[in-house]
């Protein structure tokens, strides 16, 4: 039977994981692994919520020992779960926190060190075909859309990204994530990433500024960063003195080649952007700040067929529609011009939401911004309305319309325009279609109280 070790360390004094500084060997990963698969219950299916990253992996790893799939739904709202207990009526809820409200049967991460397993050094091996997670997107109905990743499939796509982000070099890189390991993002960059070639995960999951500095301080070098287009404005906005970071990856939306150049400039590193999808995983790379141009993963090609898209071969196990706008200018080589439901088409003239969020962020005062379309809302000529939620503490909206009527034809004008001290973003800088709906709701609704 083909296998692929659970571990890629070749000793058990190797480090796995550290938190706060304090390393955590390979033989303590998986004698902490397999005292917690001895404790799980009857069930094949895991709903993993562990905050902690090391907690995270830990059950992840029990999980391939015993057999048990980890579900990764997008979210974990209470509708959310009730789709995954449908789905899944065996499946219970790993966490850590002890007042975690998920609405499965839980199982608490212990407290405190595990006791050792005496053992002797070897590594579970874990069949290629053996299904190792089910991750969901959100499906047109809203209902998650589950797509079965195997063990294989996981490992060859996290190594050829090792590949070509130069990570298979020999030495041990420390992953320091502000991104949660439940994401597919984060998953593959945080806790595979380590698994699968070598490196230690960062127990931690910085939010602020000064706690991405303190974890990354904390860290061993060569050190990576794995964060998105939020943290890192705030990163380049506030006055941190950041440590040396060896490589920054950023992904979950689009990075825009200034905000790319100021962070290579401040942090004296390279920037590479991240491109895939929960149904491909990661496929393609690029250093915004120098090319437009995406360059594949190692066996992996795109095709266009009737101007949708596909991707296939490498770890892309079967021809899957991207949904994005792609140019193919080489055998490897690509060029991304949004995603596909990003056009925007207001009284017969077309935009696109990436292009008014740009200009959007580009007015001085403006910290973060985006465009939305109001559903079910349209003037009186039965024009679609668009509406837009703006951090700007020094501007009001009359500056606000004004400056983006220089930018923008004036169709594109956003009704609402909403100021607020900050978007509702989630765990991975994401806007929530139906936050913004809501927000725009309650808007009108305060107005027509007045």
């Amino acid at each position: 039977m083909n296998t692929i070790a659970l571990l890629s360390h070749d000793s058990p004094a190797a480090v796995v994981a550290h938190r706060a500084g304090v390393p955590i060997t390979a033989q303590r990963f998986l004698s902490d692994a397999e005292h917690l698969a001895r404790s799980l219950p009857v069930g094949a299916h895991v709903l993993n919520v562990c905050t902690d990253r090391y907690h995270f992996t830990v059950g992840f790893a029990a999980c391939l020992m015993t057999e048990r799939v980890s579900l990764l739904p997008s979210t974990h709202t209470p509708e959310v779960i009730g789709q995954m207990a449908r789905f899944a009526p065996d499946a219970f809820c790993l966490t850590d926190d002890r007042r975690c409200d998920v609405d499965l049967p839980k199982v608490f991460f212990p407290e405190g060190d595990l006791p050792a397993i005496p053992r002797d050094w070897a590594v579970p091996e874990i069949p290629v075909t053996q299904l190792a997670a089910i991750v969901f997107t959100s499906g047109s109905t809203g209902t998650p859309l589950p797509y079965r990743k195997t063990w294989g499939q996981l490992v060859r796509c996290v190594r050829n990204g090792a590949q070509r982000l130069g990570l298979l070099d020999g030495r041990s890189h420390a992953l320091i994530g502000t991104v949660p390991a439940q994401h597919m993002y984060g998953f593959e960059f945080t806790v595979l990433l380590a698994l699968a070639a070598g490196n230690s995960i960062g127990a931690e999951r910085p939010f602020y500024p000064a706690d991405i500095a303190a974890a990354v301080a904390a860290a061993t070098r060569p050190r990576v960063l794995v964060s998105t287009p939020i943290h890192l404005r705030a990163l380049v906005a506030s006055e941190i003195d950041m440590p040396p970071v060896d490589l920054i990856v950023s992904a979950t939306a689009p990075l825009a080649q200034e905000l790319a150049r100021e962070v290579e400039a401040k942090f004296h590193t390279t920037l590479l952007e991240i491109y895939g999808s929960t149904e491909t995983g990661q496929i393609a790379l690029r250093r915004t700040s120098a090319s437009a141009v995406w360059r594949l993963w190692p066996d992996v090609r795109l095709k266009i067929e009737n101007e949708q898209a596909f991707a296939h071969g490498g770890h892309v196990e079967q021809l899957t529609a991207m949904q994005d706008v792609i140019e193919i200018v080489g055998d490897d080589e690509f060029l991304l011009h949004g995603r596909t439901a990003d056009l925007v088409n207001v009284a017969g003239k077309r935009s696109s939401f990436g292009y008014l969020n740009a200009q959007l962020n580009s007015i001085p005062g403006v910290i973060d911004g985006v465009f939305f379309l109001r559903e079910e809302e349209t003037g009186a000529t039965g024009v679609s309305r668009l509406g837009a939620v703006v951090v700007a503490p020094t501007l009001s909206i009359s500056v606000l319309t004004e400056q983006l009527r220089r930018r923008i034809d004036p169709v594109f004008l956003p009704r609402p325009l909403i100021l607020v001290e900050r978007l509702p973003r989630n765990a991975t800088g994401k806007l929530p279609q139906r936050e913004l709906q809501h927000l725009a709701n309650r808007h009108l609704q305060t107005i027509d109280s007045l």
